[in-house]
């Protein structure tokens, strides 16, 4: 004698059923934001690159130097048109014509995906201590391509100056001041 088992249709079965189909339901990932997809690629791409060095890198032996290399390598898939030194548009901010210059990553670019590879290290079970992303070099490259990048184009890149708010004590020494003289 053989037992047929065929798969309940949601229609059929019990409310155990029902309710372990709806827990399934409710229980799939919500989708990721667009930035949890982005960091999740980044983190693999550069988990990639560690894999594709000679000899491989592991990520435990990973420092500020693979992280710098990392950038240098993905200047070559940028879209960013930055004039060099000799160049007849150099400090131009909109050049009348084409010229031979490289394209780099954008300073903005590369800025966003350090903090993304920062955060994703971290979650990853990396020491906010040892986090190569954090580290001062890479904050010297970074500043090192804002500045190049700027004066490149001919657009410097300025601080924003904090505004200081007058303290209502200091409108009343100055009141009090000015009645006294």
């Amino acid at each position: 004698m053989s037992t047929e088992i065929k798969p309940k249709d949601f229609g059929e079965g019990s409310s155990s059923t029902r309710s372990e189909q709806n827990q399934q339901l409710v229980s799939a990932p919500a989708p990721l934001s667009r930035y949890e997809s982005q960091k999740r690629r980044d983190w693999n791409t550069f988990g990639q690159y560690l894999k594709n060095q000679r000899p491989p890198v592991s990520l435990s032996h990973c420092n500020c130097n693979h992280v710098l290399e990392f950038l240098r390598y993905l200047d070559q898939f940028g879209k960013t048109k930055v004039h060099l030194l000799g160049c007849v548009f150099y400090g131009q901010p909109d050049p009348p014509a084409p010229c031979t210059c490289p394209l780099r990553q954008a300073w903005g670019s590369l800025d966003a995906l350090i903090g993304r590879l920062r955060a994703a290290y971290e979650e990853n079970g990396g020491s906010q201590e040892n986090n190569p992303f954090g580290n001062g070099a890479i904050r010297v490259y970074l500043r090192e391509v804002k500045d190049c990048q700027a004066k490149a184009r001919g657009i410097p890149y300025k601080k924003k100056k904090k505004r200081k708010l007058p303290s209502k004590i200091n409108d009343q020494e100055v009141k009090f001041s000015k009645q006294s003289t």
